[in-house]
Order: structure tokens, then C-alpha cells, then sequence
């Protein structure tokens, strides 16, 4: 059911080439959703529906949700999922409310200052992915840290559903209503990314756009960048476990499916230095993969090339492998989790311990779901109110600072052949470099 590479006895210099990794080709997908985004570009909204139709099989008049159908929707929503999403909401605003930053103002010299000021983004859209499953709780991870941001303009995108009457999953709806979101439109795919980039008749353009989708989705993330901001290209779920031969079979076989439920590409990844649990997980694996409801989405996951579990010679050298794979979730099943975990460099987000499962973190653990795959955890952060700020420098100087500058500022633009700008402090004056005391 799972693959298995033996790394015992030596490491090879580049972990990374040797390592379970889902092929994402967003190159290739590039040249399909080219044509949408260029089209949207240039017809609005007209285009919007037609991909649209052409895609989810729904022809809508209007993208936008009518406010109703949300509180609908919400009126609708079984209690004890209500109850779950408002917990879920509590706890995330608490995490990330203690994100948002403090303005700093450092006195360079006298009379001379630099504040670092951090301003919301104006407007996000913000995107929920549909297909295989529903995530309302991607509408939490998204939506409370702009909140918390302070961003005064959100819009939610979700594919339209033919089976909910063209729009979004009901449940995506609630999970909006709840977060006092009421800008919602039923478009997935490029044309969605398209739709915040470049703005139609309905919607107007955003300056970010944030959460994860499909490969389409990516690749129109990353043909639009600077046209629109972005998170990541994000890119099928992974999780890798670091576990010794404290760990219990049940729990890490558990997780490792947790995630293969997501998609055919998940990644589940098992470092170990204890051949007794790798043998103990595959028993495992075959006995509650039987007993899921998406067997064979698991399974095909499960024995993908993205997964497999890796044999070590012990947990340093497990570190180095995890440390390689900077996944987007790592968790840490070891006699002493919390110091291993404290040396962990790369990794999305960190669960240490039985009691931790990534599951949680998906729901209610407070933290964000929406982080970096593919490695990317090796330079890129997950979503937070950090995401939804922009840092300015506030530079204020005094005649007399600026004096004191001026023959150093000159000497630098004289080096660098740019004369103009060492002019442009003289001009100040008298076309002199002032005489200051040192």
C-alpha cells in the first residue's frame, strides 16, 4: 500500500531528490489558463460566466450570492456544525488578533527618525476551494486573519455547485454569514483569480488574493502575480511524521490517512528509526483504510509516489530528512517532542506529540491551515495577519540631520556614478555640503 526508501547507513547529499513528492505541473497548466485570464481581462464578467458554464455546468446571471442565501444558509446549518465553526472562529481570532504588529519608531540620529508603519491591504478575494470536499473551514483560515488585519474590503469566491442551485456549498455560505462576509461570488478556477485580478462589472479588482485551490488555480496565481498579490501556489496537502519507536501505530497510521483523504496526490510521509513501527504502521494502514469512507481516494494517495515511509538510522538524521522535505505539516511523535520539534527549521506548521494531530489544526487548534506545500516551507510562511500587511518606512529628517548627512550621502552617490543624488541633498544648501560639527 505505501512505498518504502531505505536511507540507513549513509544520507545523500540532497535529500530533496530522493524524497516522496506529488508532480505538480503548473508549467503545463500555464497554457490553459492563459487564455481564460486574458479573456476575463477583456470581457469581464460576460467571460466569467461563460468559464464558468463551461466548467462547473452552472450559467448564472449574477456571481454574486444574494445576501439571503447566506442567512438561508445559516439558518439551515445544523447546530452542531454551527457550534463547531463558531468555536473554530474564537479560537483563530484569538491566535492570530496577538499576530497584528505594532507601529516601531527607531531614532537613527537626532532629528532623524524611521518608522516602520503596517498597513492593511485594501481589498483581498479570498478563495475556497470546492470539489471532492467542502471547506468552510478554509472560509475561517482565510477570512479572520484579514479581519484581524484590519482589511476594510473582502470578497469570498467559491466554485458554483449545480446540485446547490449554482452556488457555493451551503456550508461555505453559513461559514460566511457567521464571519459577517456578505460580498460572496459562485466562480472557481483561473476565471476566479482572473476575476479579483483584473475586475468586472461586479466585482471589483483586488490587491491580493489569498487560500488554495487546484493546479489551474496555481497556475493562474502564477501567471497573474503582480498583476494581483498572492499567498503561494499552493499545492496538493502533505503531511510528514517524525516518529520513533515511542510512537503508537494507530495514531501515526490515523494521521497519514487524515491527509490521503484530502486528494489522490496528498502526500503521507513516514521518517522513522524503528523498522518495529514501520512494520506496525503498514498493519495499521491496511486495517483502517478499510474502514474509511473514500477507500480508494486513500489508497491511490497512499501508494502514490508522493508517500511512503523512510527508514533512518535515528532521529538526527530524521531531522535532516524533515528538515529536506519542509513539509506543510510535520508532526512529532518522539519520547522527547517538544526539544526535537524546537530544532525543526522547515516546516509549515509543527504538532508535537499524540494529542496534536494535524486534524486539529485543520479545525481547531487556533492555528491557520492555509500553508506552504511542495517545500516551499523552506522559505515561504503560512497565512496569517502578517499576509494582509504592508510595511512602510516613515522617513522624517530635520535640516540639522540632514547636514549631518549629506557629505557621507554625496560621497556614496559620487561611487555609485549618480551624481544627482548627492546634488539633490547640496540643492538644500546652497549647492554646498554644510560644514557640521563632528
Amino acid at each position: 500500500m505505501i512505498s518504502r526508501i531505505d536511507l540507513r547507513g549513509s544520507l545523500p547529499d540532497d535529500l530533496r531528490d530522493v524524497l516522496p513528492r506529488a508532480e505538480l505541473d503548473v508549467e503545463a497548466a500555464l497554457e490553459k489558463v492563459r487564455p481564460i485570464c486574458e479573456d476575463v481581462r477583456h470581457r469581464g464578467a460576460e467571460a466569467v460566466r461563460e468559464h464558468t458554464l463551461a466548467f462547473d455546468g452552472v450559467d448564472l446571471e449574477s456571481a454574486r450570492v444574494p445576501a439571503e442565501a447566506l442567512q438561508e444558509a445559516l439558518d439551515a446549518l445544523d447546530p452542531a456544525v454551527r457550534d463547531a465553526l463558531e468555536e473554530s472562529i474564537r479560537r483563530a481570532r484569538l491566535v492570530h488578533r496577538d499576530q497584528r504588529r505594532a507601529d516601531v519608531t527607531t531614532r537613527v540620529v537626532p532629528g532623524g527618525t524611521v518608522t516602520e508603519r503596517w498597513v492593511p491591504v485594501r481589498r483581498v478575494g479570498l478563495y475556497v476551494p470546492g470539489g471532492r470536499a467542502v471547506y468552510p473551514s478554509s472560509v475561517v483560515m482565510n477570512v479572520v486573519p484579514a479581519q484581524e488585519a484590519g482589511v476594510e474590503s473582502l470578497a469570498v469566491t467559491s466554485p458554483a455547485q449545480r446540485e446547490f442551485g449554482g452556488r457555493p456549498h451551503p456550508a461555505i455560505l453559513a461559514a460566511c454569514a457567521l464571519l459577517g462576509v456578505d460580498e460572496v461570488y459562485a466562480v472557481g478556477g483561473a476565471q476566479a483569480i482572473a476575476m479579483f485580478a483584473y475586475g468586472t462589472a461586479e466585482c471589483p479588482r483586488a490587491d491580493l488574493v489569498t487560500g488554495p485551490g487546484n493546479v489551474y488555480v496555481a497556475a493562474a496565481k502564477r501567471l497573474l502575480k503582480g498583476v494581483i498579490g498572492i499567498d503561494s501556489e499552493a499545492g496538493p496537502t502533505e503531511i510528514a511524521i517524525l516518529a520513533d519507536r515511542t510512537a503508537d501505530p494507530v495514531h501515526v497510521a490515523a494521521d497519514l490517512i487524515s491527509q490521503a483523504e484530502h486528494d489522490t496526490l496528498a502526500a503521507a510521509v513516514l521518517v522513522t528509526d524503528a523498522p518495529e513501527l514501520a512494520d506496525a504502521v503498514e498493519r495499521e494502514l491496511k486495517a483502517q483504510v478499510a474502514r474509511t469512507r473514500h477507500v480508494q481516494r486513500i489508497t491511490e494517495a497512499l501508494a502514490g509516489r508522493q508517500s511512503g515511509i523512510v527508514l533512518v538510522d535515528d532521529i538526527e538524521a530524521g531531522l535532516r530528512v524533515v528538515d529536506a522535505y519542509a513539509a506543510e505539516h510535520l508532526e512529532i511523535h518522539t519520547a522527547d517532542a517538544r526539544e526535537v520539534a524546537a530544532r525543526v527549521r522547515n516546516a509549515g506548521a509543527i504538532f508535537i506529540g499524540t494529542h496534536a494531530p494535524v486534524s486539529l489544526g485543520d479545525y481547531l487548534a487556533g492555528s491557520n491551515h492555509v500553508l506552504p506545500t511542495g517545500g516551499c516551507a523552506c522559505h515561504s510562511s503560512g497565512l496569517s495577519v502578517q499576509t494582509f500587511l504592508r510595511g512602510i518606512h516613515v522617513v522624517e529628517y530635520d535640516r540639522d540631520a540632514l547636514a549631518e548627512a549629506t557629505a557621507r550621502v554625496v560621497a556614496l552617490a559620487e561611487a555609485e556614478d549618480l551624481p544627482a543624488h548627492g546634488a539633490a541633498l547640496k540643492a538644500r544648501f546652497g549647492w554646498t555640503i554644510p560644514e557640521v560639527e563632528r
